[in-house]
């Protein structure tokens, strides 16, 4: 008899076994499951990172790259006069010599000069700390979303580790060699990428890894003093409260004062970095030689060389940095939910 394509299937009969019969009471092996879901929640909960870090990874990505564009003149202006050795003959006066001199030798836009550098730098050093913080004070707060005191620096010594060693040391180092190579009579990086490439070329991979305990000392403690400053400042003006808003010019405050915090916090650990990743590094032969070096030198005074442009510049860094990290952070909560 012919089946038609639209018959119901006809399943095959499955023999039913009395429960007298001896093979009733042959155990019947379980397939496992091939992956426990608990142990897969529980994996995904470790190692991967949570939607509260890829949001500060984005977030502050885009905070690094508008930040650095506003307040670059001042690090230039900074790294040139850590670089203005006492030892030698100084070739500036002070804050404003440097502008002028820059000013009339470069124009207005010597100011800007290595600019880009920064902001291939800024843009991931910045995405690489705040995403490196939020994964760390979710693992740390508690149940109400707050960090302790202890947890406040953990956090933020983390993030600063964390960017020293994937970001900031090897950008900085290439920032601090092309700016230095400009001031010679005849530079010989022509941008950026070709300032990378001959480094690498010259020094080899490690080439843009000098002063790199240095830069994870400086991060580390910078990123420890500010992020315990404004989460603490944060606290107290809240009450505790994690849930509550705080307005963005009170956030641009206390990111200021963070900002003060970590300059006379580690002004002396950023000038022995910057010797470290300048053209003369090669005369020092580590972090500590260099330090003694300039103790030796120059005095202990020369450790805070560039301490009041710097100053003005990390202020207004950090506090536009929360500011704007914090105005991306509340559009993204809204539109994608942890």
């Amino acid at each position: 008899m012919a089946i038609s394509a639209f018959s119901p299937a006809v399943e095959p009969e499955v023999p039913v076994v009395p429960q007298d019969h001896p093979a009733a009471t042959i155990p019947v092996a379980q397939t496992p499951p091939i992956v426990d879901p608990v142990i897969a929640a529980i994996a995904a909960k470790s190692y991967g990172p949570s939607r509260k870090a890829i949001k500060g990874i984005v977030a502050g990505g885009i905070t690094g790259g508008i930040e650095i564009c506003i307040t670059f003149p001042t690090e230039y202006v900074k790294t040139q006069l850590q670089l203005d050795e006492k030892s030698g003959k100084p070739r500036y006066a002070g804050i404003v010599d440097c502008v002028k001199q820059t000013v009339k030798s470069h124009g207005v836009t010597g100011l800007y000069r290595g600019l880009p550098v920064l902001i291939y730098g800024s843009i991931p050093k910045s995405a690489v700390r705040f995403g490196a913080f939020e994964e760390f004070k979710k693992r740390k707060m508690d149940s109400k979303g707050n960090l302790t005191v202890g947890g406040r620096l953990l956090c933020g010594m983390g993030a600063g580790v964390c960017e020293a060693l994937l970001a900031v040391t090897p950008m900085e180092t290439v920032k601090v060699k092309f700016i230095h190579d400009q001031n010679s009579p005849n530079p010989k990086y022509k941008g950026f990428f070709h300032g990378v490439r001959s480094i690498i070329k010259e020094q080899g991979i490690g080439g843009t890894y000098k002063g790199v305990t240095a830069t994870v000392l400086k991060q580390g403690s910078n990123q420890a003093i500010r992020f315990f400053v404004v989460e603490s400042l944060k606290d107290w003006y809240t009450g505790g409260d994690s849930k509550k808003k705080v307005n963005k010019l009170v956030t641009g405050l206390f990111g200021a004062v963070a900002g003060a915090a970590s300059v006379f916090g580690n002004t002396p650990l950023d000038v022995v970095k910057t010797r470290m990743q300048g053209l003369e590094a090669s005369k020092y032969r580590n972090t500590l030689d260099c330090a003694y070096q300039i103790a030796t030198k120059e005095g202990a005074f020369a450790f805070y060389k560039g301490t009041l442009p710097r100053l003005s510049r990390v202020c207004l860094d950090v506090a536009i940095t929360f500011m704007i990290y914090d105005s991306f952070m509340e559009v993204f909560n809204k539109a994608w939910k942890d």
